[in-house]
């Protein structure tokens, strides 16, 4: 008799307790998306991948750092067994059929080293070179992520995905999909730019289907063009899968069109990684306060007060409206209005943090914040 098939069912988690038991690359997708759910997350591993660190330390999500016990079974409503050992995921899931908990199981993946050296398998003359996609999956939410996108997802072998990509899409993978988060922690933990160089292009020697998961678009503070740039030299087949960029989506995403008729006539884009005063700037902030086009920084949560008073210092009314809005698209997605005089000032009292977008310029008093925001919307 052949094997029965599931019995599939949308389960309403929005407010319920949910744990998610391992925090590797397999259980990424199944807590980001029951994030989005708005599920209230609980992870239960003794390590973490740097998405699931970052998740936890910006109070998205709560983690429980050590092995699975069956009392962490009392509590949820559905439990996830993710942890990526078989034998661990059947316990899992075998005590929570004995409370009469749902369980859900992760998919087990092939196991990867992330600190293999570049090369192909030795005496494989004819082994098959697979290719590299560099997907850019933008702002977070995974219903942002192109239809291109999704594609290439459903036919990947591995997935190597940074924090801040669209992580619910993960949810849905085939069958043995591996995923490799090489995700980076501003001023923290991260894998380094050339250590993700030799996992794309070993993987891809393998002959395996290589997706580059980021958020945002991956030629705009993404690093995809070092990225074709490092498979072009090693030989390996490498194609761009554009995303949609969150320096557009995110201020559109509570109301503010960078661009709009008769307030101006562009948007520049910045980095604000590093302050005005700092001898790796190479951003001309006196030519950005008279440009005549509104700013939108990206990455400059940490300068943003060097950044303002760089600009009113060369020109910019301090009553210039300003805002900023951190983790747009996403469940968390809050936005804080203001002036250039007391935008970095409003963003500290807010306590909002890293990932964010400021927009500068006439704007931001566009309209007001649509139903989603934190309540902070409204003209400046």
């Amino acid at each position: 008799m052949s094997e029965l098939s599931p019995y599939r069912v949308h389960l309403p988690v929005d407010g319920r307790p949910v744990t998610v038991f391992g925090a590797g690359g397999e259980a990424l997708g199944h807590i980001a998306a029951l994030r989005a759910a708005g599920a209230e997350v609980a992870v239960v591993a003794p390590l973490a991948c740097t998405s699931v660190v970052d998740l936890a330390e910006r109070g998205q999500i709560t983690w429980r750092q050590r092995s699975y016990e069956p009392a962490d079974l009392e509590t949820p409503w559905l439990v996830v067994a993710a942890t990526g050992e078989v034998e661990a995921d059947r316990q899992i899931a075998k005590h929570a059929e004995e409370s009469r908990t749902w369980c859900l199981r992760g998919v087990q993946p092939t196991p990867v080293d992330a600190v293999e050296e570049i090369g192909g398998r030795p005496g494989d003359a004819e082994q098959r070179i697979g290719e590299v996609v560099l997907v850019g999956g933008g702002p977070g939410d995974a219903g942002l992520l192109t239809v291109a996108g999704q594609q290439a997802l459903h036919t990947a072998d591995v997935i190597i995905v940074d924090r801040l990509a669209p992580l619910a899409a993960l949810a849905n993978l085939r069958t043995g999909v591996e995923v490799v988060d090489v995700g980076k922690v501003p001023r923290g933990a991260g894998t380094t730019q050339e250590a993700i160089h030799r996992l794309l292009i070993k993987h891809a020697r393998d002959g395996r289907q290589v997706v580059r998961l980021k958020g945002g678009d991956n030629f705009l503070f993404g690093r995809g063009g070092e990225e074709v740039q490092a498979c072009n030299a090693a030989g390996v087949p490498v194609r761009v899968v554009p995303g949609v960029s969150s320096a557009l989506a995110v201020p559109a995403a509570v109301g503010i069109p960078v661009t709009h008729r008769g307030l101006n006539q562009g948007s520049t884009v910045v980095s604000g990684h590093v302050p005005p005063d700092d001898p790796r700037c190479r951003v001309d902030y006196n030519a950005l306060a008279s440009s005549g086009t509104d700013l939108v920084l990206m990455m400059a949560v940490a300068n943003l007060a060097k950044i303002t008073e760089a600009l009113m210092a060369a020109g910019m009314p301090p009553e210039t409206p300003a805002a900023t809005i951190t983790d747009g698209t996403l469940p968390s997605q809050r936005v804080v209005r203001g002036r250039v005089g007391t935008i970095a000032d409003a963003v500290a009292d807010a306590g909002l943090q890293p990932p964010a977008v400021t927009v500068i310029g006439a704007v931001v008093g566009f309209g007001t914040s649509p139903a989603g925001s934190d309540g902070r919307g409204g003209q400046p």
